[in-house]
């Protein structure tokens, strides 16, 4: 699958209001699928975070790095309100991307 790079932050999650995982990428569709690979050992597999509840594209890789980095610096309930601002429903937006529906 062929898909243009672009610099993008992400937050993905384990569930509605669950483990929360903030990172960057110039390739979400990518990024994602290494997420939603739970043969990898790590933070992702451990805390089962495999589904992308906000991203945000940018012009540049720096800005999304800067981006990446407030976020980081963010309290939880900050990082919660800007996902419930955008994705109320924490609907797992890798399906808009072409991803199956994560199973229950």
């Amino acid at each position: 699958m062929h898909h243009e790079r672009r610099p993008c932050c992400y937050i993905m999650a384990s569930k509605a209001h669950g483990t929360l995982y903030v990172g960057v990428t110039s390739d979400l569709e990518n990024r994602v699928a290494e997420h939603r690979d739970l043969e990898r050992p790590g933070f992702t597999r451990r805390y089962a975070v495999h589904r992308l509840v906000l991203f945000e594209e940018f012009g540049t890789m720096d800005d999304a790095i800067a981006r990446e980095k407030q976020l980081k610096r963010w309290r939880r309930q900050w990082k919660l309100n800007v996902i419930e601002d955008i994705n109320p429903g924490w609907r797992d937006l890798a399906e808009d991307l072409g991803f199956p529906p994560l199973a229950r």
